[in-house]
């Protein structure tokens, strides 16, 4: 048996299954590991990063546990399977979305519902089209070059679901390329990400909207420009915040992208690329938090740099350094930009890095990093790391081009990851068709209880379950701890 260590370990799976690690647990072994070499500190790291360590071998037999005892070798690698292959893999692991379609579909009729999708292309993508599809619906998705399987897009076409996808489409072939698919699909519901399509709609295609119900919307950046076309009165359809579902923001940004982001970079620099550097992760939001606390659990000196005096504390509190940037960079072996916000790492930031210092983005939009401050800079699909020459400034290595680092060059957010997410996409497809012309054009929120509804179903899957209340303790503002006194 080969020696265990969590971070060669963490980094080998997670890029080759692009399962989730963290909300699972992990085989040791009957005897708690020592005969597998799996000590404390391994442990420790282990359920730092999420995991939860167990004894018990028929859970890797229900698909419950994964197994630290096999040797990486023997792990399945997703990467290598065909398109079907892939889409079957992902499958076998998102049983949340699939459980919940099957209870809406009691209730809810998609059939010949008319959904464009503007999403990352990948395998659980391609899980959550087909789900619609058999549900009766009508599907088609549009994804960018930069971050697109093409196995799962073949074997997407060869089902007769219309991809608008080439990789050597130009912007101008993209931009047509997304039109034409609206034209082809003419949605009643879009999928969005980034507020792309739908805004590309609005502006350009004008005679569709009249035939759309809403949009669902699934990141931050894209809410952003949804709340500004509302603040401007030119929001005139319904928008469901995904991305406000707890199940979305809390776990999709924070172990999701935290995750898969750590293990890119792993991949990329070193499996111990992390263990004592000093890193500068800025912004705290979900997805800086995710990350920093995975790459603290392997080791590295964390600062953290936020706008915001209270994330800025909240971060103390959980045991981080909180700098200003100017202050921060120049000391750091690794900048990680997780704001979402464009120009967060400006030039003169750039000028201000140690040489060799690695750059790179989480999440991220374009120009989250200034490069369209560089004069000739050209970036490159899929190129995973350059060193890069700042004018007047040191030479430092940037992570795929400065683009979002996991879905670019990596797997994207994990499977389990994206059953939660999907499974809330699906919900916000199934609210906008039960309130179908009752709606308010705007932003809106899914319930709490779809959230709830969800993560219960997640539990089952898992075998946990939630507690339960006493059937006496309801609130009852009339009774204070002097009534209650009283009493006794």
């Amino acid at each position: 048996m080969e020696q265990f260590r969590f971070s060669t370990w963490a980094e080998g799976y997670s890029q080759r299954t692009n399962r989730s690690l963290a909300g699972t647990r992990l085989y040791i072994g009957h005897d708690g590991g020592d005969s597998y070499g799996i000590g404390q500190p391994d442990l420790a790291q282990a359920q730092d990063w999420g995991m939860v360590p167990s004894c018990d071998s028929a859970e890797i037999q229900t698909g419950r546990a994964i197994d630290a005892t096999m040797p990486l070798g023997d792990v399945v690698d997703a990467r290598r399977l065909t398109g079907a292959e892939a889409m079957r893999f992902a499958q076998e692991h998102m049983p949340v979305l699939d459980t919940l379609m099957r209870q809406m579909r009691d209730d809810v009729d998609f059939t010949g519902i008319r959904i464009a999708v503007c999403l990352i292309l990948e395998p659980k993508t391609a899980v959550l089209l087909r789900q619609l599809k058999a549900a009766g619906a009508v599907v088609g998705a549009y994804c960018g070059s930069e971050a697109n399987d093409e196995r799962v897009a073949a074997q997407l076409r060869a089902e007769g679901i219309p991809v608008a996808y080439d990789p050597d489409w130009t912007p101008a072939q993209a931009h047509q390329g997304a039109l034409d698919l609206l034209d082809e699909i003419q949605p009643n519901i879009i999928i969005d990400d980034g507020a792309s399509f739908a805004r590309l709609a609005a502006m350009e295609r004008p005679e569709l909207m009249e035939r759309i119900i809403g949009v669902a919307e699934e990141t931050t950046s894209g809410i952003r420009a949804f709340q500004a076309m509302q603040d401007a009165g030119a929001l005139t359809f319904p928008v469901i915040a995904v991305n406000d579902s707890m199940l979305k923001t809390g776990f999709d940004n924070a172990h999701g992208t935290g995750e898969t982001c750590v293990t890119t970079l792993q991949r990329i620099l070193g499996s111990d690329f992390f263990g004592g550097r000093n890193v500068s992760v800025i912004g705290y939001g979900p997805v800086g938090r995710g990350f920093a606390h995975r790459v603290r659990a392997l080791g590295a000196n964390v600062t953290i740099c936020d706008t915001d005096p209270v994330i800025a504390l909240q971060a103390v509190f959980d045991g981080f350094r909180a700098h200003d940037i100017d202050q921060a960079i120049g000391e750091s072996d690794a900048i990680i930009s997780a704001t979402g916000v464009r120009h967060t790492i400006t030039l003169r930031h750039m000028r201000r890095m140690k040489p060799n210092a690695v750059l790179s983005v989480i999440g991220g939009i374009a120009n989250e990093i200034a490069l369209d401050q560089i004069d000739g800079f050209h970036a490159e699909n899929k190129r995973e790391i350059r060193d890069l020459a700042v004018p007047d400034g040191p030479v430092i290595r940037l992570v795929s081009e400065g683009d979002g680092v996991n879905y670019t060059v990596g797997g994207g957010n994990p499977i389990e990851i994206m059953d939660l997410s999907f499974a809330v996409q699906a919900s916000a497809v199934a609210y906008l068709l039960r309130n179908r012309g009752t709606l308010r054009p705007g932003l809106q929120r899914l319930g709490r209880d779809v959230d709830r509804h969800i993560a219960d179903i997640a539990l089952r899957t898992r075998g946990y379950r939630a507690s339960h209340a006493t059937a006496d303790n309801e609130y009852d503002w009339t009774l204070t701890r002097f009534a209650e006194n009283e009493k006794e």
